[in-house]
């Protein structure tokens, strides 16, 4: 009975659904719908930032409530791996599915999956992120709320039946009401959008980005206020006698997020070689565990600890550790930070390579901030200048994300807006350009997009690659070409060639097999000597080509062998057996069909 109930649930649901995407069509131009659809995902993906930050919030406090900030605390060896070990059973046995490098997921699912992204991501990693961060996983938060946020925004553009580049557009909207949530900062979530997923500058997507944008940070601003991630008001007026130190930065910040990319590829890199779930939570539990002992700043996403030198309380950055008596001390001071720049990155592989859940977005501004804290305390300590800490602790964060994530514009617009203005915009230009460019000679793909380029699944950044990439080669054979049998003779082939509006004439034996084809040019004259009709087998007449192609290759591949051999047709080949021709015209018109479903206008 029940069961039944349910089929006809079901049945009534899908009649509903299909009226209701009717009504739709009919009633509301589909520009007003994006509209509309982009308002109710920043809607949904403002409220995803709202409840993940507090509850790492609330996760963390009720953990540190009691922990005692002028003295070394041992819990920081336990906490992250109970942390760890809950998210790995999370995802193992609840969700069963690989939910981590939200954004490189991302730009997986636009290249590889027709934008789709599974339905458990609207809300697993809000719940494994909350587990990891906050029990003091070394990761951040934001990869989690983007991908959150894209997937409600692909979820929603597919359940009304959206085409490809519009549920890739909602897939922007989300990600551009994540960002902008988190941080209260508009314009960073749109640019981040355009520049990391590498969405169209076009009228069509820049309006639903700017209203999921603006509906995120409204929501996020009328519950929280000003109570966000980082906010950073007391800024020292810009001096244009520091421009060459904030040159310099850039350059530091640069050769320090070259050692963050490589470093994070290569840790990764030796976590997946253990294949034993425990060993990896075991290794990566004890490392984690051990780094916040020594280094306790390590301890979670960091924003903390970045507000403490922005208020000129950097000395703090020692409590809770072993180093706390030599808080005085510049030297071992400039020792501390130092090491914390070295080991934030093993810290953070530590976390998700044993089964945590977060992402770098956080870990990034992290250690620009502390960046550009030691470059400015070694200039001030040993070139007698008085560099003012926070202003560069501002401007090694832009260097430091415009460099990792390969997002120049993305870093200068939101460390921008996080001081409420723009008086620092020439030294935030300044850093993150050259930050850019130094990097730029050593790794030309960022972060999230280096393990894709790396498979080869790098199409978001390639559109010529996307377009050939959504073709399917079964989809192209055609197959209105006469057949003819080996021992077949020529007048077999006149007869054929009078039936046919084609040129060429696959020659195949009663097995399926291809052994060669003819050649309508090759043969034109002897078509006209009626005494060789029964002398001359098209076996004689046929040729075998040099390309061929497979029905399982890409178009890639296929439109390679079109421009290497030189041929108008190609034949198609399954295991030896003849299927038909795939020819440059129908490839190219297809191929432009596609580019336009991509374009917008």
């Amino acid at each position: 009975m029940i069961r039944r109930l349910y089929i006809l649930w079901q049945r009534h649901s899908r009649v509903w659904l299909h009226k209701l995407i009717l009504w739709r069509i009919a009633r509301i131009p589909e520009r007003h719908f994006l509209y509309l659809l982009s308002f109710i995902v920043g809607i949904f993906s403002g409220l995803a930032a709202l409840i993940l930050k507090n509850l790492i919030h609330f996760v963390a406090i009720k953990l540190t409530a009691w922990i005692d900030v002028d003295s070394i605390s041992y819990l920081f060896l336990i906490y992250p791996v109970i942390g760890i070990f809950l998210t790995v059973l999370f995802v193992k046995y609840v969700i069963k599915d690989d939910i981590g490098h939200g954004v490189s997921k991302i730009l997986y699912s636009i290249s590889r999956q027709s934008s789709r992204i599974k339905n458990h991501n609207s809300w697993s990693s809000m719940v494994a992120s909350s587990l990891t961060i906050g029990f003091g996983g070394s990761v951040g938060a934001e990869a989690p709320i983007v991908y959150t946020g894209a997937s409600i925004g692909s979820n929603l553009a597919r359940f009304f039946r959206l085409k490809y580049k519009y549920v890739t557009l909602m897939i922007g909207c989300g990600a551009a009401g994540a960002i902008a949530g988190i941080f209260n900062a508009p314009i960073a979530g749109i640019i981040f959008t355009l520049e990391v997923l590498m969405l169209d500058l076009t009228m069509v997507y820049l309006i639903p980005l700017l209203i999921s944008a603006v509906t995120a940070t409204t929501l996020t601003y009328f519950f929280m206020g000003e109570d966000v991630l980082l906010r950073f008001a007391q800024v020292h007026p810009f001096s244009i006698e520091t421009i060459w130190f904030y040159i310099l930065l850039g350059i530091f910040t640069g050769l320090v997020a070259i050692y963050f990319t490589r470093m994070t590829m290569f840790l990764e890199a030796k976590f997946k070689l253990i294949h034993s779930w425990g060993v990896r939570l075991l290794i990566g539990g004890v490392v984690i565990g051990l780094l916040v002992f020594i280094f306790p700043p390590l301890w979670g996403e960091g924003y903390r600890e970045i507000s403490l030198i922005f208020n000129e309380r950097g000395s703090e950055l020692l409590n809770t550790s072993m180093f706390f008596n030599l808080r005085n001390m510049d030297s071992m001071f400039i020792v501390f930070l130092l090491g914390i720049l070295i080991f934030k990155v093993v810290a953070m592989v530590a976390t998700t390579g044993s089964g945590g859940v977060g992402g770098i977005f956080a870990p990034t501004l992290f250690m620009g901030a502390i960046a550009g804290y030691f470059f400015a305390l070694v200039i001030n300590l040993f070139g007698r200048w008085e560099l003012p800490v926070d202003n560069f602790a501002l401007a090694g964060m832009a260097g430091m994300m415009a460099a990792v994530m390969h997002a120049p514009l993305t870093a200068i617009f939101l460390t921008a807006e996080m001081t409420r203005g723009y008086d620092l915009f020439i030294p935030l230009i300044i850093s993150s350009t050259i930050a850019y460019v130094t990097i730029m000679g050593f790794e030309p793909h960022s972060v999230y997009t280096k393990r894709l380029a790396l498979s080869g699944d790098l199409l978001t950044h390639h559109k010529d690659k996307s377009a050939l990439r959504m073709m399917n080669v079964r989809n192209l054979i055609e197959k209105d070409f006469e057949v003819l049998s080996p021992d077949a003779t020529l007048r077999d082939l006149v007869k054929a060639i009078s039936a046919s509006h084609r040129n060429l004439y696959p020659v195949v034996d009663a097995e399926g097999y291809l052994k060669g084809m003819v050649k309508l040019s090759d043969v034109r004259t002897l078509i006209f000597e009626h005494d060789l009709y029964d002398q001359i087998l098209v076996k004689d007449l046929m040729y075998m080509p040099e390309s061929f192609i497979s029905p399982d290759d890409t178009m890639e591949n296929v439109a390679q062998k079109f421009e290497s051999s030189g041929r108008y047709n190609l034949a198609v080949i399954e295991n030896g057996r003849y299927l038909g021709f795939i020819s440059r015209a129908v490839a190219f018109s297809k191929y432009r069909k596609t580019v336009q479903d991509f374009s917008h206008d």
